[in-house]
């Protein structure tokens, strides 16, 4: 028994050597670090964030409480850049607010801070983006769909814009009391009213701005765009163009219209004295521009290829041609055409003229046409009305003819 309790003493005493054997080693392995004295570290910056702009980024932080910072060092593209900024705590306050200059694309980024000693902090790594060129070569301009002067009011009339490229406002230049007036319209906005503009103004201009993040500290524009004002030139440029529709000639329900050329093939109507009429009806509410074949046997004959148009001279321009059809045979052949010359061709010929549209629906309708010189053109309707008897025919009618002019920029 006393022998066993001695080998368990000398086990012990065996076991306690080696742990303070062990405990020696690391404290010796230890001492190498601090042969100099301890390692003193600078608190490191706090919360940082990179916020994004055109090659260049916000870095924002808050200081540590650490009164020995003097200086914060940021290093980025692989170590390759690297700026230092001065610290004098006693005034900085508790933010760090820097703007680096960046790459477009991700970056990386590792902050130090500094004592007079040269003692750092621990790294901080941080990760932003830059933006430029590659972004602003994408970014497309809101465009109009139409910009309309209309009784002292100028109404733009916006195309919906795609959100994923981060546009927000569009600038929008115009001519106001003699000067160049600004203002801002938010991308959602569809409609621009404006109350303002100079009577003798011929365009606006716009371009599109962008915040390709929220955070963005710079705002990225698109090119601008010029967009000529549409104006009503009815009155300037054609005669007779509403209910009630003048007459030169009139019968009982037909007429031939004044200011309107006809040809013969409208005027198929004959009254009690022989005489024949067409291009204007006084009934439904009328009178109106009208072409009707049918219904009739004898008075009524189909019309092929029936004319209605007038012939004014137009300077250079973009120029739109609305009608009002409140009723027609639907899919009838009936269009409105606008070609050079004297007179609207012939259906069969319809594709040589500026412009045409099958108009054989009620409704407004809009014909567009561009000039760009001075030009002498025929603008109307022509029409195939078949006559399909006494309990049958084909028919139209239209209420309002208007023109508008846009001015033509280069």
């Amino acid at each position: 028994m006393k022998r066993m309790l001695g080998n368990i003493a000398r086990l012990l005493a065996f076991s306690g050597a080696i742990v303070l054997l062990a405990s020696c080693s690391k404290w010796d392995d230890f001492k190498q670090y601090i042969e100099d004295g301890e390692i003193s570290y600078t608190g490191k910056l706090d919360s940082v964030r990179i916020y994004p702009g055109n090659e260049r980024v916000r870095l924002l932080a808050n200081f540590p409480a650490d009164p020995k910072i003097i200086a914060v060092r940021v290093f980025w593209n692989d170590g390759a850049d690297s700026v230092k900024f001065d610290v004098d705590r006693s005034t900085s306050g508790k933010v760090f607010d820097q703007v680096l200059t960046a790459e477009e694309g991700v970056n990386s980024f590792v902050i130090y801070t500094y004592d007079e000693d040269g003692n750092t902090s621990v790294p901080v790594n941080a990760v932003g983006r830059a933006y430029g060129p590659r972004y602003q070569s994408g970014l497309n301009n809101r465009q109009v769909s139409s910009a309309v002067v209309t009784e002292g009011e100028t109404v733009i009339s916006w195309v919906e814009m795609d959100q994923s490229a981060g546009p927000f406002a569009t600038e929008l230049t115009y001519q106001s009391a003699g000067k160049e007036k600004v203002i801002r319209v938010p991308i959602t906005e569809e409609v621009t009213v404006l109350t303002d503009i100079d009577p003798e103004a011929t365009t606006v201009s716009f371009r599109t701005l962008f915040l390709p993040q929220p955070t963005s500290i710079d705002t990225f524009y698109s090119s601008s765009t010029v967009s000529g004002l549409s104006r009503d030139v009815t009155d300037q440029y054609l005669r007779n163009t509403r209910v009630p529709v003048e007459t030169t000639v009139r019968g009982e329900r037909w007429g031939i219209p004044t200011d309107w050329i006809t040809n013969t093939a409208v005027r198929n109507f004959r009254d009690a004295s022989g005489n024949y009429l067409g291009g204007v009806d006084y009934w439904f509410d009328g009178p109106f521009l009208a072409m009707e074949a049918g219904w009739s046997e004898d008075n009524m004959a189909t019309i092929t290829n029936g004319k209605i148009y007038q012939t004014p001279t137009l300077p250079p321009g973009i120029y739109t041609i609305e009608m009002d059809i409140p009723d027609c045979t639907q899919g009838a052949e009936f269009y409105t055409v606008v070609a050079e010359g004297e007179e609207i061709p012939d259906i069969d010929q319809i594709t040589s003229s500026l412009a045409y549209l099958k108009t054989s629906m009620p409704g407004t309708h809009s014909l567009t046409f561009t000039l760009a010189e001075t030009t002498k053109v025929a603008l109307g309707f022509v029409g195939h009305l078949e006559n399909k008897g006494a309990g049958d025919g084909t028919f139209w009618r239209i209420t309002r003819v208007a023109l508008r002019q846009q001015t033509l920029v280069e």
